[in-house]
């Protein structure tokens, strides 16, 4: 048996998008049903999955996996905001749980 966090809980929704958004990317809204990619600091809602057309699927909820800047996470409840491709540490960030941390690749992975 392994471990894995595939698939849980995992929510998606498609929401327009007012420019292309890469996959891996954290998103916010940015006004009625529509959502833009995070600059530094910002609450992300989400993140794209994929954009096309002039809409993106967001994944809002389940398990992510995500680079981080700064220093590394620690595994348990961390508050994030985005650092404008991935995600950093703060203090007045949305808590989330931290299930894995991989330094040598930069990401740390936890539930939305």
């Amino acid at each position: 048996m392994s471990v894995s966090f595939n698939g849980f809980n995992e929510n998606t929704a498609t929401f327009k998008a007012n420019e292309e958004i890469a996959g891996g990317t954290p998103v916010k809204m940015s006004e009625s049903d529509t959502v833009a990619p995070c600059a530094d600091g910002d609450k992300f809602c989400g993140f794209a999955i994929d954009c096309s057309g002039g809409y993106a699927s967001v994944q809002l909820s389940g398990t992510v996996t995500a680079v981080y800047s700064g220093t590394a996470p620690e595994v348990g409840y961390a508050s994030y905001v985005s650092d404008g491709t991935g995600v950093k540490t703060a203090d007045s960030g949305r808590e989330y749980l931290v299930l894995a941390v991989d330094e040598a690749k930069k990401t740390v992975t936890f539930i939305m």
